[in-house]
C-alpha cells in the first residue's frame, strides 16, 4: 500500500468522474473547526493562499488505505435533527470543547449515504470518511460528533450498519415554528427537486408552498420517530435547550463538570452568526402563521410531533446513560 500523508488535510467533496468515484482533500493544517457548518470551515480554508495553489484529488479507496495507516477517532455520537429546531446550537456548544471535533452536515457524508455504492463498498468508504475527520490534526482530540443534514434520517439504518454502537439523537421543535422558518427562508429540503429523491418524499403533486412544507415535516419528523422507536434513538425537544447540555445531554455526550461550563460559553450568542445575540423567535414564528399553514401543519405534521413527544416523556433518564442523575445533582440551573 502506497505511504500515504493527509496529516492535516480533510475531504470536502466527493464526485464522480468516468464512472469512478473520486475525493476532494482540503488543508486545514491544525486549525479547528469552530465554524457553525462544516461548508463554512471549508470556504475560510480554500481562501488560504495554500488551497488556491494546491489541491489533492484522489480515488474513494484512498479514504481506507488512509484510515488503515492512520486510524481516527471513530463516531462518538451522531445528532439527527428535523432542522431549524437547535442542532447547531448544540453542535456550537460542542465545538467550545478543545478535545471534541465537531463536524456539522459535511457534504461528502451526505453524498456517500445516498449514493449508488453497494452496501458494503460504501460502508468501507464511510467508515474511512469518518475517520479521515476523527484524525487528531492537533493531538488532544478525544470525541468526534457528527451532525447530518436533516433528510439523513432516512438513511440512518445504512449508518447504523457500519456504526452499530454509536449513540444518536433526534431534535425537533413544534412544527408551525420549523414550518414559519421554512416559509421565510427555505432550507434546500423544502425547495422541490433541490435535493433530488429523499425520504421526504410522498409522491403526491403539492398545491401551495404551505401544503409541501408541511407534507416534508411531517414525513421527516415520522421517520424520525420511527428510527427512535427502531433503533433507540434519545428524542429532544428544541425547548429544552440549551439547559438539557447541563442534564440529560451532558450525560449522553459524556461531559463532566468542566466540559459542561465551557460548552454554555457560547449559549448567549446565535448559533448560526455567532456575532449575534441570540434572542428566541418562538411566539413571533407562531404569530407570523397564517391560518392555511396552521392547517396543513395539524393534517400533516402534528399526530408525528405528538407521538415523538409521548415517546420522550416516558424515555427514563437511566436509558442512556448511569451518571445522568449525578449531572442533574452537580449542575446549576443553567441561564
Amino acid at each position: 500500500m502506497e505511504n500515504l500523508n493527509l496529516h492535516g488535510w480533510l475531504p470536502i467533496r466527493l464526485w464522480q468522474e468516468a464512472g469512478q468515484w473520486q475525493v476532494d482533500w482540503c488543508w486545514f493544517g491544525d486549525t479547528p473547526l469552530s465554524q457553525p457548518f462544516f461548508g463554512d470551515a471549508v470556504d475560510d480554508a480554500l481562501r488560504l493562499p495554500f488551497n488556491q495553489a494546491f489541491r489533492r484529488q484522489t480515488s474513494l479507496d484512498v479514504l481506507s488505505q488512509w484510515q488503515q495507516q492512520s486510524p481516527g477517532l471513530a463516531p462518538g455520537a451522531f445528532i439527527f435533527h428535523a432542522s431549524r429546531c437547535g442542532s447547531t446550537l448544540i453542535s456550537q456548544m460542542l465545538a467550545q470543547l478543545d478535545d471534541h471535533i465537531v463536524i456539522s452536515e459535511p457534504p461528502p457524508l451526505d453524498t456517500l449515504l445516498r449514493c449508488d455504492l453497494p452496501s458494503a463498498e460504501r460502508c468501507v468508504a464511510l467508515k474511512g470518511l469518518m475517520s479521515a475527520y476523527g484524525q487528531r490534526r492537533r493531538g488532544v482530540e478525544q470525541r468526534l460528533v457528527i451532525k447530518l443534514d436533516a433528510w439523513n434520517i432516512g438513511e440512518l439504518p445504512l449508518l447504523r450498519e457500519c456504526f452499530p454502537d454509536t449513540p444518536w439523537l433526534f431534535l425537533y421543535r413544534d412544527p408551525l415554528e420549523i414550518a414559519v422558518s421554512h416559509l421565510r427562508r427555505p432550507g434546500m429540503h423544502m425547495v422541490p427537486g433541490m435535493i433530488g429523491a429523499s425520504v421526504l418524499d410522498d409522491g403526491a403533486p403539492f398545491s401551495n408552498q404551505e401544503d409541501f412544507i408541511a407534507r416534508r415535516l411531517g414525513r421527516l419528523l415520522q421517520v424520525g420517530l420511527e428510527q427512535c422507536r427502531a433503533f433507540t434513538g434519545l428524542a429532544v425537544n428544541y425547548n429544552e435547550l440549551p439547559g438539557a447540555m447541563a442534564g440529560r445531554l451532558a450525560a449522553f455526550f459524556e461531559l463532566d463538570d468542566a466540559q459542561r461550563g465551557r460548552a454554555f460559553a457560547s449559549v448567549g450568542q446565535h448559533a448560526k452568526q455567532p456575532e449575534q445575540v441570540f434572542a428566541s423567535d418562538s411566539e413571533g414564528k407562531r404569530r407570523e402563521a397564517s391560518a392555511l399553514l396552521r392547517g396543513q401543519v395539524t393534517r400533516w405534521v402534528q399526530g408525528p410531533y405528538e407521538a415523538l413527544e409521548a415517546l420522550r416523556r416516558k424515555d427514563p433518564p437511566s436509558v442512556h446513560h448511569q451518571c445522568i442523575k449525578t449531572c442533574w445533582a452537580t449542575t446549576p440551573p443553567s441561564p
